[in-house]
């Protein structure tokens, strides 16, 4: 009977083992067969789903009822607005609502004033949602007289028109992602994009009229294409045309440094106080946050309007080069004052504005907006205008790196040490039983 219960023990054991083994193969099978959780290396942000509904209750509500939207701290939808039936509204849509006493039509209104009056270079206005007001810039080179002068004006439009003086000069960035080189000076490709016919770069109006001609090395020996439309000032965005017509492979990439790149997958508007990424050919891979939007910039060669503002660093060289998040493109580097040592302010042409002018959709994206957009799921790997560039992600991942991680294989790996623990328990156990009634049957009949 004692013996029976035995075997009736092991057998169970054997096929709890059994079951476990073949349990936590699926769980690990399973997990080296998903997504792990940091597979992606890319920059990312959580911002741009907040941005998405700030903007959809903005545009339903009104420009009499609203003054902007942004994301606070946490990823989380912000609404200004100016009465409470509006704050309940945004409430109920789930969104902050922030109380303010100016609506955005009044701030508009308060820019086109700045913009009527007589032209200062060196100065910059950008709407500034949180703190409810028009924010006035005037760099080193202002004079005393003409600060004064507009520092009038901004008085006669009322209280909500903040004056600042900032250092340094507020200069278009000539001289990116890659350098591309002309008599010009020195830009950096942006994205690049298609007519759905010929392949073009986009980047900063800036950095070169119609009819220049860039190459992509310092000697001159490599002609990568020729301006052949563009803006500025007024805008600040321009196109130009591949030597060959085509971007080549890996065209959906943008350089951030060190041989690697980001996978672009659809273009966006930011949100006041979202996370973005810069890169350019002199100061790399950069990131920092919208601080306003609707910029105007009085640049030495022109004023330019509509600007994305940020307080992400750039220097000469960086001109044109992109801004994006979470795989998104958003914006080309025009201008801004300060450098990466000290920090300053950096203005973009927003992207949408500029594709929609030239007619253009970005190379390798057949949705153009930032709902159709998905996350950057490609770490970087090398990319530079129109050459080969080969992009790792979470496919790229190594077979290693997601079986240590123990966050998705470490429990099915537990079971799977068990049962064989198991399994090995009860081979000895039964071998061992088996080796005493072998000696107790043999000495039962020694002599």
């Amino acid at each position: 009977m004692r013996h029976a219960r035995r075997r009736i023990v092991r057998r169970v054991t054997r096929l709890a083992a059994v079951g476990g083994l073949l349990v936590g193969s699926a769980m690990v099978t399973r997990a080296v067969a998903s997504e792990p959780p940091d597979a992606s290396t890319a920059p990312r942000t959580l911002a741009r789903t907040a941005s998405g509904a700030g903007a959809d209750l903005v545009s339903r509500l009104g420009t009499d009822r609203t003054a902007g939207h942004w994301v606070d701290s946490d990823g989380r939808p912000v609404v200004a607005v100016t009465d409470e039936h509006t704050a309940e509204e945004v409430r109920r849509a789930g969104a902050t609502a922030k109380r303010v006493r100016h609506s955005m039509s009044e701030l508009r209104s308060a820019t086109s004033t700045l913009r009527a009056a007589p032209r200062v270079s060196g100065t910059a206005w950008a709407l500034d949602y949180r703190s409810n007001e028009v924010v006035v810039r005037g760099d080193r080179t202002v004079s005393g007289s003409d600060w004064s002068r507009l520092t009038g004006v901004a008085q006669d439009i009322g209280g909500f028109v903040r004056m600042e003086r900032t250092g340094g000069v507020f200069t278009t960035r000539l001289n990116g992602a890659e350098p591309i080189l002309s008599t010009a000076g020195r830009c950096s490709a942006g994205f690049n994009v298609t007519d759905g016919t010929r392949d073009f770069i986009l980047t900063a109006g800036h950095c070169g009229p119609t009819g220049s001609v860039w190459f992509g090395d310092g000697r001159g020996d490599r002609q990568v294409g020729r301006t052949v439309a563009g803006s500025f000032p007024g805008d600040d965005f321009s196109l130009v045309e591949y030597a060959n017509g085509k971007a080549g492979d890996g065209a959906d990439l943008v350089a951030v440094g060190d041989g690697k790149g980001v996978r672009i997958t659809g273009t966006g508007e930011p949100a006041v106080g979202q996370r973005v990424f810069r890169s350019g050919s002199t100061s790399g891979l950069r990131d920092g946050r919208v601080t306003a939007l609707d910029a105007t910039v009085n640049y030495p060669e022109g004023t330019v309007t509509g600007l994305i503002e940020t307080d992400v660093c750039a220097e000469p060289g960086d001109s044109g080069g992109p801004m994006f998040s979470e795989g998104i493109a958003l914006g080309v580097t025009s201008g801004g004052s300060g450098d990466c040592d000290k920090g300053g302010t950096t203005f973009f042409q927003p992207l949408p504005e500029a594709m929609e002018s030239l007619g253009v959709r970005l190379v390798g994206s057949g949705r153009q907006d930032a709902a159709a957009g998905t996350s950057a799921t490609a770490p970087p790997g090398a990319a530079t205008p129109g050459a080969s560039a080969p992009a790792t992600g979470a496919e790229g991942s190594t077979l290693l790196a997601r079986l240590t991680d123990r966050r998705n294989v470490g429990p099915g790996l537990l079971i799977v040490a068990g049962s064989l623990v198991a399994l090995v328990a009860t081979r000895w156990i039964r071998a061992e039983a088996d080796r005493k009634a072998y000696q107790r049957h043999y000495s039962a009949t020694w002599g």
